[in-house]
């Protein structure tokens, strides 16, 4: 099928500056906005800080204006019998003259501004009077192009003028792609109504439609293509069979775990356990808010994993919060025949060959450390399990390089503390299964969000001032140190000074810039 209006020349800039290289690209390539085409202004309810309006009316004369070598302004003096103003090129004379006749009666379309102290409108839309049925019209779309495009003449009402082409070619309806029992309860519209609407729609509840239904279909196959993958993974990684509950986990859960677990870090205990019995690789997210106790579920499932012969890690994004871990795992297994050992960049020398060798000879049981643990000349003796911490902070050739350190991938235990509902997550991170820890220990208090804005500083700095009353400590975050000209956001010099002429005032804080 050939589409009038697209030449060699267009077809390549369509392809080159858009990737529009079929009719399929074409009619999937939306618009951005959509102005109403339904009414008709006259000339005198018109002012210069209006958006896109349409008049109806006659030119009168031309007129040009010399702009130096070989260019002129071209300008149609045009009148709606209610008022005047002007209608502005700065080329395509020939087109111009050729195309346009005085005393035809015409529907304008554009932007209008003043030069002069009267109306004018640049480069606007024209179309025959008698040809345009307002009724019609709905909603103009509007498409994005490039310099190169409009510099060809491929504007937006090119594209729109192509797209109604193409649909106006298409004799039979376009074939669904989602199946009725979906369709139907959730009330959607055709695949073939929601690509016309979404071209050329009469109303904003058209748009909005056509839009529902593009964007269901778009996620929807989004999902089945993630529910395919982690089917596709799940037969293709065996994971370690690790069922043994045994004397490490044992002496643990009965001598060191000082307290009771909550109801949800039990729960998620089940889960992780179930899978790493299950002789399938784990893939699993642990979602918990800071203080729900992410960290002991995972270090007791690196427990089972030593308990079947196989050693863990912890990989962190920072080396502050690896060796916040390596205390905190320290002091849960205090006592034990558990070798922990750290690797981050800060540690060199013998100490890191001892730790490597160790590594490779299956001395160390758990190694905690950062981007380190994925370097080349790291070698475990059997990875059993790979816990990772925030793993949004890490990219994807990162973690495939630790998944890779056995000849099995490892079973997979990925923490965070950020909220994410389980349809995102499983949009996020693909093919993991979804751990919540939604209940903190006894006694541990919830955290408190508050959004205060400019206005209420007062507010805020009086709260502040209350907490340190009460012998607590506070710590302000600011985006920037220095103030810049790119960006507006508060910074660290303006904030310490603030800080500190409320300190001043109040005489009941001490303020440290960092």
């Amino acid at each position: 099928m050939y589409l009038t209006g697209v030449g060699p020349r267009r077809k390549e800039l369509l392809d080159k500056e858009l990737g529009i290289r079929t009719y399929r690209d074409l009619l999937e390539y939306y618009p951005y906005k959509y102005v109403d085409r339904s009414k008709i202004y006259l000339l005198s309810e018109i002012s210069h800080d209006m958006p896109f309006v349409q008049i109806k009316g006659r030119i009168l004369s031309f007129e040009e204006f010399e702009m130096g070598k070989r260019k002129k302004r071209i300008v149609a003096h045009f009148s709606d019998g209610h008022g005047m103003c002007d209608l502005v090129w700065f080329n395509g004379a020939q087109y111009i003259y050729k195309n346009y006749i005085i005393g035809k009666e015409y529907i304008v379309f554009g932007k209008p501004s003043v030069y002069g102290g009267r109306i004018q409108f640049t480069h606007p839309d024209i179309d025959d009077a008698s040809q345009i049925q307002l009724d019609n019209m709905g909603m103009q779309p509007f498409y994005v192009t490039t310099e190169k495009m409009k510099k060809a003449g491929i504007t937006s009402r090119a594209i729109e003028k192509m797209t109604k082409t193409l649909i106006a070619k298409l004799a039979e309806p376009l074939s669904e792609t989602i199946p009725e029992f979906i369709i139907r309860p959730l009330r959607l519209v055709s695949r073939d109504e929601a690509m016309r609407k979404i071209h050329y729609p009469k109303s904003a509840e058209d748009t909005q439609r056509a839009r529902l239904r593009l964007k269901f279909e778009e996620l929807f196959y989004v999902q089945l293509n993630i529910l395919r993958y982690a089917n596709d993974n799940r037969r293709k990684y065996r994971g370690y069979n690790l069922k043994r509950i045994g004397a490490q986990f044992n002496w643990f859960y009965s001598h060191n775990l000082s307290f009771e677990l909550t109801g949800a870090q039990k729960r998620v205990m089940h889960e992780i356990r179930k899978d790493m019995a299950s002789g399938r690789q784990m893939n699993r997210l642990l979602q918990g808010d800071v203080g729900s106790g992410k960290t002991l579920v995972a270090l007791m499932a690196m427990l089972i994993a030593i308990d079947n012969g196989f050693q863990a890690c912890l990989m962190a994004p920072t080396e502050i919060l690896a060796e916040q871990h390596l205390q905190t795992v320290k002091e849960f297994l205090q006592g034990m025949n558990v070798r922990i050992e750290l690797l981050t960049g800060i540690v060199k020398g013998k100490k890191r060959r001892d730790v490597l060798d160790s590594l490779a000879n299956g001395t160390v049981n758990i190694l905690i450390g950062t981007h380190a643990i994925i370097e080349d000349n790291v070698r475990f003796h059997n990875l059993g399990l790979a816990v990772v911490d925030e793993q949004h902070r890490f990219g994807v050739a990162q973690r495939a390089k630790l998944w890779n350190k056995n000849d099995n991938p490892p079973h997979v235990l990925i923490m965070t503390a950020t909220p994410i509902p389980r349809t995102l997550a499983m949009t996020i991170y693909g093919d993991l299964d979804v751990s919540i820890i939604d209940e903190l220990p006894p006694g541990r208090k919830p955290i408190e969000t508050i959004h205060k804005y400019d206005n209420q500083t007062t507010s805020l700095y009086n709260g502040i001032r209350q907490q340190i009353l009460l012998g607590r400590q506070v710590y302000i975050v600011f985006p920037l140190i220095k103030e810049s000209e790119k960006s507006d956001l508060k910074n660290l010099e303006t904030g310490y000074e603030t800080c500190v002429k409320h300190s001043r005032n109040s005489g009941s804080a001490r303020f440290m810039g960092r």
